[in-house]
């Protein structure tokens, strides 16, 4: 298949031979949440997978994937990180700390390494879709091969 978007982030697991298809949908800028991706791209919710940007009292940023039709519980991810206490950087922020921006922000190749946290509910399936880089852009990637590549721990960090 022909990829006509190529990010950071699809560069970088061609670097890496990591097999991959994009997916490409229309980007409604009024609404950027997952699960109108995910009904764009045709994925069912639990397999595509938001990235959030967090930066904790003690230990900086840290990245948590998970799935769309899930909430992180910022007490469970302080705890999984060790820290008192994590905030959502502001939006304004994205860009600057990571190198994407809302809706097209990636675990795959961001500006530095941070550390990387995957909702354990990944393991349970084949394939999973996470940003690209760009709105309008999913990647599907091979759960266990993105989990190993971003170097990711499994956590369970969700609402209940």
């Amino acid at each position: 298949m022909a990829k006509a978007v190529k990010t950071n982030a699809l560069r970088m697991l061609d670097k890496a031979k990591i097999p991959y298809r994009t997916i490409e949908y229309e980007v409604d800028e009024k609404n950027i949440c997952g699960s109108d991706v995910a009904r764009k791209t045709g994925l069912p919710l639990e397999q595509v997978f938001k990235t959030i940007v967090l930066k904790g009292e003690r230990n900086g940023y840290v990245v948590f994937c998970l799935p769309v039709n899930k909430e992180l519980d910022l007490k469970k991810a302080a705890a999984v990180i060790k820290d008192k206490r994590v905030e959502l950087i502001a939006v304004k922020d994205l860009l600057k700390i990571t190198g994407y921006i809302r809706g097209g922000c990636s675990p795959v190749g961001m500006k530095k390494k941070f550390p990387t946290y995957m909702d354990y509910t990944a393991e349970q399936f084949e394939e999973i879709s996470v940003s690209a880089g760009v709105r309008g852009c999913q990647m599907v990637v091979n759960a266990k091969q993105l989990i190993a590549y971003t170097e990711s721990t499994l956590v369970d960090v969700t609402e209940s």
